[in-house]
C-alpha cells in the first residue's frame, strides 16, 4: 500500500482534492492511503507516509519540513498550483506516486 500524506494551513483545502486523488485511484486499482493534515500535525503524522505534498499556501515551508522527514527517508515536496487550483487529482497522484517509486 502506498501512504500518501497532503498537508496545507489546517487541511481543509487538501481534503477536497484529496477525495479527487482516492477516486483516481479507485479508477486505476490502486492500492493507496492518502490522508490530509494541517501543518501544525506534520511532525506528529509524517512518519506514517511515503511521501507529503504541501498545499501551494505553505509550500514556503517546505525547507524546514523536508530536514524534518529526512530523518524518515520521505520526500516532501509542494503540490503543482494550477493542478491544485483545477483540482487534477489525476495530475496530483501522479505526482506522489513518482515520490515514492
Amino acid at each position: 500500500m502506498k501512504k500518501i500524506m497532503l498537508c496545507c494551513s489546517a487541511g481543509m483545502s487538501t481534503s477536497m482534492l484529496m477525495k479527487k486523488m482516492i477516486e483516481e485511484a479507485a479508477k486505476r486499482n490502486l492500492d493507496v492511503d492518502i490522508q490530509a493534515f494541517g501543518a501544525s500535525e506534520f511532525d506528529q503524522k509524517a512518519p506514517n507516509f511515503q511521501c507529503v505534498l504541501l498545499g501551494p499556501q505553505i509550500k514556503y515551508m517546505q525547507a524546514d519540513l523536508q530536514k524534518k522527514a529526512d530523518a524518515y527517508g520521505i520526500k516532501v515536496e509542494p503540490i503543482n498550483m494550477m493542478d491544485y487550483g483545477m483540482q487534477k487529482g489525476d495530475k496530483v497522484l501522479d505526482h506522489a506516486l513518482s515520490l515514492i517509486d
